[in-house]
């Protein structure tokens, strides 16, 4: 599906809040108290901060930003083939303002925290600003892109625990090299957290319902859906096991806010109907989403 330049404009300012987000996250919270929050920026930052230790001085030229734009560009160059060229140069682009967020906001003053409000606020930040790119339909580079080539094979599994996993070596890592087992379990909490962060805000905005009404006046119920919400119905074929009547069983799928008025409506209808909601994790077709092979 093309994309229209109103689109292409909000996903551009979606991918600049989101990398702005993150980068206040991993400036603020993250870097400041030793806590790794993954990826290409979580390698940088350990490299970062070896190489100053050795140096004994802090390395301008040497900067998490400036790090993370080399480690990642063979990566994208690497993978330009297969993630198609939408998603490549909006990623190209997340991750420069990634990288340049990350040196222009380290000049921010860094607020005195304790160790477990640090890994709240900068887990919840990467997860929430690292999700608005993806929702874009970009991403900020590095890990972000293995994920996504990984989740066009693995359809099922949440990217936020695809990038969980390769995220957690690095966690074992930051142990490592700041000689901290601490440093290690704050990370590993902090990847958890902005991994539950970044799935709820991708796919907690997809959220529906799905609504099985066991009435016989299925064909009022069904018209009703169909005008005053908008949506559509299928019958299902029943029987009801005591008596062993055939019935109708009228599914349909609504969004969280049409709940309350697809209720109203059926009792209306039939104060006998019986309803059963079930949550649904994504819809896709007329009315809903429409499916894209390259969305996550």
């Amino acid at each position: 599906m093309k994309t229209t330049k109103k689109e292409f404009l909000r996903n551009i300012l979606m991918i600049l809040f989101g990398c702005a987000v993150f980068a206040l996250g991993f400036d603020l919270f993250l870097e400041p108290a030793g806590f790794n929050c993954g990826g290409i920026s979580g390698i940088a930052m350990l490299i970062n901060y070896g190489a100053e230790n050795a140096a004994g001085q802090k390395l301008p030229w040497l900067s998490v930003g400036i790090l993370s734009a080399v480690i990642n560009l063979p990566l994208f160059f690497g993978g330009y083939k297969k993630i198609g060229k939408y998603f490549f140069f909006t990623s190209l682009f997340g991750m420069l303002c990634n990288s340049v967020f990350f040196d222009l906001f380290s000049y921010i003053p860094v607020p005195e925290v304790e160790p477990l409000m640090a890994v709240i606020l900068g887990g919840v930040m990467i997860g929430g600003g690292l999700g608005i790119v993806f929702l874009a339909g970009a991403s900020t580079g590095g890990i972000d892109i293995v994920a996504r080539l990984l989740k066009l094979k693995f359809r099922n599994f949440p990217i936020g625990k695809i990038i969980l996993v390769f995220d957690l070596c690095t966690a074992v890592a930051t142990g490592i090299v700041y000689k901290q087992l601490s440093n290690t379990l704050y990370s590993a909490l902090t990847l958890y957290l902005s991994s539950v962060v970044l799935d709820k805000v991708v796919y907690g905005m997809d959220f529906a319902k799905v609504a099985l009404i066991i009435s016989d006046e299925y064909e009022k119920i069904s018209y009703a859906i169909d005008t005053k919400l908008d949506r559509g119905s299928t019958l299902l074929r029943g029987q009801g096991f005591y008596r062993r009547e055939d019935k109708y069983i009228v599914l349909s799928a609504v969004r969280q806010k049409q709940l309350a008025q697809l209720k109203e409506i059926v009792m209306e209808i039939d104060p006998k109907a019986f309803i059963i909601l079930q949550d649904a994790r994504q819809v896709l077709g007329d009315g809903f989403k429409r499916y894209d092979r390259f969305e996550l």
